[in-house]
């Protein structure tokens, strides 16, 4: 993949050319690089403003409690009024500072890159024009091409990384852990909480890529050597890493999780089952050496179904609890989001967890459990005794137990169903109640704006709400 210098001609430019970008710049003990990447920074600003539809740039510089003369040289340009400036006397973490950044700045996007030096600032022009021009939530400057010059062992790594995000979000990026990324302000609330150390960005990645209505842009970015000595450790923070990407995905996509770990155990089941199965079919039994297999295809058989009915659960509580409303850039058109995407996994599981197709399943089940344990019944209750294989009451409790699993599991399904169109049904009839007038009052006051409460802002970070209810203010 070819870098491409990036210089679109100005009609090239959306219609959002009302858009403030917040440039939040993280720096742990960078003395020997925080003056460069600041003025190139302050110097990319035209630029941003010309090749995007950002109007205005503001730079927000965060000192993560160094200990060397980063905070005092980052002091002297925000005197200048170049940018603003905050100090964390104790090292809060990575993320924690980006997250304090965006909380100071007042962008509609913002965006941020290491102070590190290894990253083009010019290049937010391009993803700022990427990110609206594709509607996108975020968008992300990959380090992972052929002209990059990321040590190959930081390569491996990231790959490694994006392979394990792309088999459990079944989407793809290439550089999970991109330290120069652009996001939409009114997005942050969906995609907090986010941690507070270097796993910051692998944990967006994730969060983004596990929902299917957040978009995700990635564009190809110049990549050069850092300046001074990383703070990345490959062994400590290649764990966490790993740890946060599965956090994420068991909190955000779990039923991608347990329907891979069904599907691993039922497949593993009936490769085990494929010996004792020829032996019943050549041979008309089991021989006594068979039942550990068995023994352990049932309980693989068991772990698979609790996994499935756990997927099947989750999809059904993502359906509710993820429900809310979002809007597109120019606020002109509201959608419902994120809501699950149909899939043919997803459309069977709707299914299979139904009362209709669990009584027929037990109906049906009858049949092969009559002809398991029912002889052995028979002779117990006519001749005092019973006389039956133990692989036959293998067969048939796996059976019994799969159906009790079935009917438990619909019945939790069924009751969060109902609580979720209860849920919707009270949701509207609130709307309704609030959008219609009181008695006493005339239509002309009802459309007067100074009627209408200020848009509230999110306590926790301090940012303004996506989606504001107006409310009336009270007599």
């Amino acid at each position: 993949m070819r870098m491409q210098a990036f210089n679109p001609p100005s009609s090239q430019v959306d219609d959002y050319g009302n858009m403030r970008l917040t440039i939040v710049i993280p720096a742990l003990n960078e003395e020997d690089a925080i003056a460069d990447i600041i003025e190139r920074t302050v110097a990319a600003r035209g630029f941003i403003c010309e090749h995007s539809p950002v109007r205005e740039v503001e730079i927000v510089v965060v000192s993560d409690g160094s200990t060397d003369r980063t905070a005092d040289i980052a002091g002297a340009y925000a005197k200048a009024g170049a940018i603003q400036l905050i100090i964390f006397e104790h090292n809060r973490g990575y993320g924690a500072a980006i997250k304090a950044g965006f909380a100071r700045g007042q962008g509609e996007l913002v965006g941020f890159l290491d102070a590190d030096g290894t990253c083009e600032p010019r290049f937010f022009a391009e993803l700022c024009r990427s990110l609206v021009a594709g509607s996108a939530h975020v968008a992300i400057g990959s380090r992972l091409h052929g002209e990059s010059r990321m040590p190959r062992v930081r390569r491996f790594g990231n790959r490694a990384y994006a392979a394990i995000l792309g088999m459990l979000s079944n989407r793809r990026v290439t550089d999970t852990a991109s330290g120069m990324r652009v996001i939409r302000r009114d997005a942050l609330p969906r995609l907090y909480p986010l941690p507070d150390r270097l796993n910051f960005t692998p944990a967006m990645s994730a969060r983004v890529l596990m929902d299917d209505s957040l978009r995700i842009i990635e564009r190809p970015m110049p990549y050069r050597e850092r300046v001074g000595r990383s703070k990345l450790s490959v062994l400590r923070d290649g764990a966490r890493f790993l740890q946060t990407i599965g956090q994420m995905a068991l909190v955000w996509n779990p039923q991608r999780v347990f329907g891979a770990g069904a599907v691993a155990c039922f497949a593993v089941m009936m490769l085990l089952a494929l010996h004792p199965v020829e032996q019943w079919i050549r041979a008309g039994r089991l021989g006594e050496d068979t039942i550990y297999r068995l023994l352990f295809c049932m309980w693989l058989g068991c772990v698979g179904g609790t996994l499935l009915a756990g997927s099947a659960v989750m999809r059904t509580l993502g359906s509710w609890l993820g429900a809310e409303p979002a809007r597109d850039f120019d606020h002109r058109r509201e959608s419902v989001g994120p809501q699950p995407t149909e899939t043919y996994v997803g459309h069977v599981l709707d299914r299979l967890y139904t009362f209709r197709t669990v009584g027929t399943l037990g109906v049906l089940s009858i049949v092969p459990l009559g002809w398991l344990v029912g002889p052995g019944l028979w002779t117990r209750v006519t001749s005092g005794h019973m006389e039956i294989h133990w692989s036959r009451v293998v067969l048939a409790g796996l059976i019994a137990f799969t159906m009790v699993q079935l009917l438990t599991t619909t019945l939790v399904a069924n009751v969060v169903r109902f609580h979720r169109h209860r849920h919707c049904i009270t949701d509207e009839t609130a709307r309704a109640a609030m959008d219609a007038p009181p008695a006493n009052m005339s239509t002309s006051e009802v459309s007067s704006p100074s009627r209408f409460a200020e848009p509230m802002t999110l306590p926790a970070t301090g940012l303004p709400s996506t989606l504001v209810t107006p409310q009336l203010r009270p007599e």
